[in-house]
This record gives C-alpha cells, sequence and structure tokens, in this order.
C-alpha cells in the first residue's frame, strides 16, 4: 500500500527507504563535481514525465549537451519536451555580480525569477541543476531569507523541489550552504570515489531527514552504470535499538538513595529543576563543530552591533556523575536538545556542555526549550525525569554592547566555576 503524500523519485534509494519525497518539500543534492548530480536529477525528471507530471528542469547546461547526458541512462528527454512533460529552463551563471554595487541583491533577483517561472508554467516538480552560483551571497542570513521566501512560495504552489548544490569549499562557503540546509524537508549528500586514472564511477550516498521521513537517515554505495544512471546497493537496516543503557523506573526508586549528588554548585549555571516549563511540540535542528559555530556566532555579533538583532547563548551542561553512573549520557542529552530546538537554532558540543545559539531571545522560549527537552529524555517517567534534572544544569548568555567577539563569549561561557 502507497504511502499518503509521497510521491515517487526514480532515485532507488530514496523510494525504498522513504518512499520518496513528501508532495510539496523541498530536497537538497549535495555532491562533488562528477559525483552523479546532474544524471540523478534526470532520473528524477524522467521517473516525474513516466508519471505524466509536469517537470521544471533549470539548467546551466546546453540543452544539447543535457540531452546527451539524458541519452546515457535511456532517458528521451526530447520526447517529453515536445509533450510538454519536461520544461528546460537555461539559467547562465551570473557573472554580472562582479560588476554590481550590491552583489546580495543582485542574486536576491535571481531567486525572485525562480518564482516568476515557477507561476508561468505550474510544475508538479522542480529541479534546479545547479544553484551553487546563485547562493555566492555576502551576507548569510540575506541568503537564508532569500531561499526560505523562495521555497515557502513555491511550497505553497505544492511543487517538489528538488535543488543541486557543489560540496562547499571552503568555511565559509560551508556556512552559506548550511543556513540553506537547515531549511530544506532533506538532504542527499553523495561523496565520489575514484580510481587510478582519477575517474568517479562510484561512491558513498547519504540521505538525512530534516523534516518528516521518521524513517531515519541511510548510508549507502552507489555506482554509476550506463543505460542505468546511479544505482545504489541499499539494504533495509535494522531497527533502531538504544546503544545507551539507561536506569529504568524500579532501579531509580531502588538506587536513588545510593545516587552521588552533583559535582558542584554554581552560581552560573542554575539546575533545570527550578525552571517552570511549558508542554508544546518539538521539531529539529542542526550540529556543528567548535569551528563553525565560532564562525557563526562572530557573525551573530556583527549583526547585533549593526542593526542591533539581539540574541541568546544557552548553554546545558551534564554533571559527570551522571554518565559515570549511566543515569544519562551526553549523547542522550544531545538528542534530547536536538529534537527539542527551532530549526533556525545551532548547536555545538564542547566536551560535558551543549551550546544553542538561539534565534529567539526571551524567557518564554527559554521555558519552552526545557519543557520539551525533559519530553525528550530516553525515559518519560517523571520520577526518572526527577532524577535526571538534579544533574543538567543551564546558563544563559544575552548579547550585549560589552561583548568584543564570539571569544569573549565563549571563554564566559564554557569557562568551568572552582568547586564550592
Amino acid at each position: 500500500m502507497k504511502k499518503l503524500n509521497l510521491v515517487p523519485t526514480g532515485i532507488s534509494l530514496v523510494d525504498k527507504a522513504w518512499g520518496g519525497f513528501y508532495r510539496g518539500g523541498t530536497y537538497l543534492l549535495i555532491g562533488q563535481r562528477k559525483s552523479g548530480k546532474t544524471l540523478i536529477g534526470l532520473q528524477y525528471a524522467m521517473e516525474s514525465a513516466k508519471n505524466k507530471e509536469v517537470c521544471l528542469f533549470f539548467t546551466s547546461m546546453r540543452p544539447k549537451d543535457l540531452m546527451i547526458h539524458a541519452a546515457s541512462i535511456d532517458f528521451d528527454l526530447q520526447s517529453y519536451m515536445n509533450q510538454n512533460l519536461v520544461i528546460v529552463v537555461r539559467v547562465a551563471p551570473p557573472t554580472e555580480i562582479y560588476e554590481s554595487s550590491n552583489p546580495d541583491n543582485f542574486l536576491i533577483e535571481y531567486f525572485n525569477d525562480i518564482v516568476t517561472v515557477v507561476d508561468q508554467y505550474q510544475p508538479n516538480r522542480l529541479i534546479f541543476d545547479e544553484l551553487t552560483h546563485f547562493i555566492g551571497f555576502e551576507n548569510p542570513q540575506a541568503l537564508e531569507q532569500t531561499f526560505l521566501r523562495t521555497m515557502e512560495s513555491i511550497e505553497e504552489k505544492n511543487v517538489t523541489s528538488l535543488f543541486v548544490i557543489a560540496e562547499p569549499a571552503t568555511p565559509f562557503a560551508q556556512l552559506l550552504v548550511d543556513g540553506i540546509v537547515q531549511h530544506s524537508t532533506a538532504v542527499i549528500y553523495l561523496q565520489k570515489q575514484t580510481d587510478e586514472d582519477g575517474k568517479s564511477t562510484s561512491g558513498r550516498a547519504t540521505i538525512t531527514p530534516n523534516i518528516g521521513h521518521t524513517e531515519g537517515q541511510f548510508v549507502t554505495d552507489y555506482y554509476i552504470e550506463p543505460y542505468k544512471g546511479v544505482y545504489f546497493e541499499f539494504e533495509q537496516a535494522p531497527k533502531f535499538q538504544n546503544p545507551f543503557p539507561i536506569l529504568n523506573t524500579v532501579e531509580l526508586q531502588k538506587e536513588q538513595s545510593t545516587l552521588k549528588p552533583p559535582t558542584s554548585q554554581s552560581s552560573k549555571y542554575k539546575p533545570l529543576t527550578n525552571i517552570d516549563t511549558v508542554p508544546e511540540k518539538f521539531s529539529f535542528s542542526n550540529l556543528y563543530d567548535i569551528n563553525d559555530f565560532t564562525l557563526i556566532l562572530n557573525n551573530q555579533i556583527a549583526l547585533y552591533k549593526s542593526t542591533g538583532q539581539p540574541f541568546t547563548l544557552f548553554s546545558i551542561k551534564l554533571d559527570e556523575i551522571a554518565e559515570s553512573q549511566k543515569i544519562l549520557t551526553i549523547n542522550q542529552l544531545q538528542n534530547a536538545i536536538r529534537l527539542s530546538t527551532d530549526k533556525k537554532d545551532k548547536l555545538c558540543i564542547v566536551g560535558n556542555k551543549i551550546l544553542i545559539l538561539m534565534s529567539k531571545a526571551d524567557d518564554k522560549t527559554l521555558n519552552e526549550l526545557v519543557s520539551k527537552i525533559k519530553s525528550n529524555l530516553p525515559n518519560s517517567d517523571p520520577k526518572f525525569q526527577d532524577v535526571i534534572m538534579n544533574y543538567v544544569f543551564a546558563c544563559t548568555y544575552q548579547v550585549n554592547d560589552k561583548v568584543e567577539n564570539a571569544e569573549y563569549i565563549l571563554h564566559e561561557i564554557l569557562e568551568d566555576e572552582p568547586s564550592r
């Protein structure tokens, strides 16, 4: 029985693992040059045409070159173009951007044009191969807002989109792509493998959901085969099992009196048991390493100094006793926080602390976050949560005019206080 609201993609890994794309969803395909991105885009277009759906295909390639690519997977592109089932729109890279006094505004117009063309042809599906040249914004926030606005305009028309992006080559390029990724429904990532002659006919594929697709992430090998395109060597993964042992309710009741108290009391970090909570549904977020997180934080500081836009850095610390006694691990806490934060929030793990750069800065938001974290802990039993919360502490840092850079804030919030 076919799942509701899912459409077949022609991408076997996605179809077998998730059942297809959500109708009206926005998906990203990221990979290195010659990793098979265009072939996957053509497979997606071919599946659309076979289902008598109109596919709008933006490409930087010459139409003849695109037809040759299509022929390599036995896809008669010209025939479907004649039937108006595949509409090819050639988009040249924005070379004039270097002459523009405001490059970001110049690129914004390109995104506006995408919506205009979608309005004109009213397709069922969309492919943009590739978007890389059009996301080179100087201001990451401007790109994020522009992409989100474009995405929402397309999704309102129930168009299922696949945007192709080259793998980022620099930390700043990675920051730009991360800003887009967090607003997508899911991401397909291709990592090619090269032979001794430097040719690539295989690689590793990862599909990662941001919203929905509760089957989760899948990783598998893929191969590029003549007349077949990109073939995935996929087998259904076993059901998830929690690798971290936790105490059940009976054990907690029996052993609660023997648990060691937290190692120290802090004036900076407050127990989460002291914070009132408000129940609410949760969503997903992104995890960054400390270097990328520092870069993002510096960018937020610069935005605050230029526009006055505030932000809050929320740090949650897990007492080491909790891990040593197997009450809660940092990975379990990380997962609860990841499920509880907004998709615009940024996460970073440093030792036994998890940093959350929040897009909103008010007490209600923080209280709701704590409520969500509690609901997403490994055990929902209130007695279990009461025990855990004695070992979890929180510290809030709100940006102010004294802040110079990210290093200043991180030193303040990460420096451990002496035990009392």
